[in-house]
C-alpha cells in the first residue's frame, strides 16, 4: 500500500494564491468528531509542515474559538512558511450556542480582528465567510471584507457554501480567490449547482472540504457505534438508519477499486478530487499523524480515464443516500 508521498507535494493555485496540493482541514483538532489530544494535534501539524503542506484552515467557529487558539500557539516560528486561512460568519458563543449568521460590515471587521488575536499574527492569508447571510447583502459583506485587504490585514478573500449567483454578485465588489464548498464522491453538488463552473469562468480557485465524505470514504466506519457520543456526525442523515447501511454498500465498491490500485481507499478518494481540476485544492482534516501521512500519499495516485469511468459507474453522482446535513438552510445562499 502506499503511504508517505514518494515525492515532494506538488503546488496548486487558488486564484493568485500558491498552495500545496492538499492542505489541511483543522477542525477535528478541537471539536466535532470526539476528543482530540493536544500533543498529538502539534505532532500532526509539525508533520504536515515536514511533508510540504503549505495551506492550513481554521474558522472562529470550531470550538468556538480555541481551534484558532490552537493554531495560533504552533505558528510561533513558522508563519513565513504557513498559508493561513480563517472563516467567520457562524456566531457562536463559549456556551456552544448558535447564535446565527452574520455577515455585517461592523461584524465582518470585529470578527477578523479577534481571529488575529487568536492566531498571533498581523494578517490572514484567505479569509472566508463562512456562510452568506441571507440578511444582509453579499456586496456589504463583500465590500467590508475588501476593506480588510486594503487595511492589509487580510490578503484574499473567499466565499464559503455559496450559490452560483451570490458568487458572481460578490466577484463583482472585490475579487475572490476561493470558494469553499462540501465536494467529494459522496457531495457532488458543485458539478451540479453551477459554482464550478463559475469559478472556471472567473478564475476563481476551488476548495473542498470534507474530501473524504467526513470520514465515511476512509472504509474505517463500520458502524454507527464508531462514533464517540459527542461526534456530530451521529446527529447527520447520511450516517443514520438506512442510509448509513446505503452509504456504507458504496463504500465497499470504493475499498475493492483501491485494492486493485495499490491503494488505501482515502488514497483512492482523494486522488479523484484531485483529478478532477488542477484549480481544486482539497482540505481533508485529521488530527492524527497516520491519517495526514496516508492521505497525502493520495498525489501518488494516478487515476487514468477508465479508472475514472470505473469509479463513476459504481460511485455516480447522487448516489449517496440522505442530505449532507440535518438542516440544509444555510448552504448555497
Amino acid at each position: 500500500m502506499t503511504q508517505l508521498p514518494s515525492r515532494p507535494l506538488p503546488t496548486r493555485q487558488l486564484g493568485a494564491l500558491s498552495v500545496s496540493a492538499l492542505g489541511l482541514g483543522c477542525m477535528g483538532m478541537s471539536e466535532f468528531y470526539g476528543d482530540a489530544d493536544e500533543a498529538e494535534n502539534i505532532r500532526t501539524l509539525d508533520r504536515a509542515l515536514e511533508l510540504g503542506v503549505t495551506f492550513y484552515d481554521t474558522a472562529d467557529m470550531y470550538g468556538p474559538f480555541t481551534n484558532e487558539e490552537l493554531l495560533g500557539r504552533w505558528l510561533a516560528g513558522k508563519r513565513e512558511r504557513v498559508v493561513l486561512a480563517t472563516k467567520f460568519g457562524i456566531q457562536r458563543n463559549p456556551a456552544n450556542q448558535m447564535r446565527g449568521i452574520s455577515g455585517k460590515p461592523d461584524y465582518v471587521q470585529q470578527a477578523a480582528e479577534a481571529s488575529l488575536k487568536r492566531l498571533n499574527t498581523d494578517h490572514i492569508d484567505l479569509y472566508y465567510l463562512h456562510r452568506v447571510d441571507p440578511n444582509t447583502p453579499i456586496e456589504d459583506t463583500v465590500g467590508a471584507m475588501a476593506s480588510l485587504v486594503e487595511q492589509g490585514k487580510v490578503r484574499y478573500i473567499g466565499l464559503s457554501e455559496a450559490s452560483a449567483d451570490t458568487l458572481r454578485r460578490a466577484h463583482a465588489v472585490h475579487p475572490i480567490t476561493a470558494v469553499q464548498s462540501e465536494y467529494s464522491l459522496w457531495t457532488r453538488d458543485p458539478e451540479q449547482n453551477g459554482v464550478l463552473d463559475v469559478c472556471r469562468e472567473l478564475g476563481i480557485g476551488f476548495v473542498p472540504y470534507s474530501p473524504l465524505g467526513r470520514g465515511f470514504l476512509t472504509g474505517q466506519i463500520q458502524t454507527p457505534d464508531d462514533f464517540a457520543p459527542d461526534d456530530f456526525r451521529r446527529h447527520s442523515p447520511r450516517f443514520q438508519g438506512e442510509h448509513f447501511q446505503k452509504n456504507l454498500d458504496l463504500v465497499r465498491h470504493i475499498e475493492r477499486l483501491a485494492a486493485q490500485k495499490g491503494c488505501t481507499p482515502s488514497q483512492l478518494a482523494l486522488a479523484w478530487v484531485l483529478a478532477q481540476g488542477q484549480d481544486l485544492v482539497p482540505i481533508p482534516g485529521t488530527k492524527r499523524v497516520k491519517y495526514l501521512e496516508d492521505n497525502l500519499g493520495a498525489v501518488d495516485v494516478h487515476l487514468s480515464a477508465d479508472d475514472l469511468a470505473a469509479i463513476d459507474a459504481v460511485f455516480p453522482a447522487g448516489a449517496a443516500s440522505g442530505e449532507r446535513y440535518a438542516d440544509m438552510g444555510s448552504v448555497n445562499r
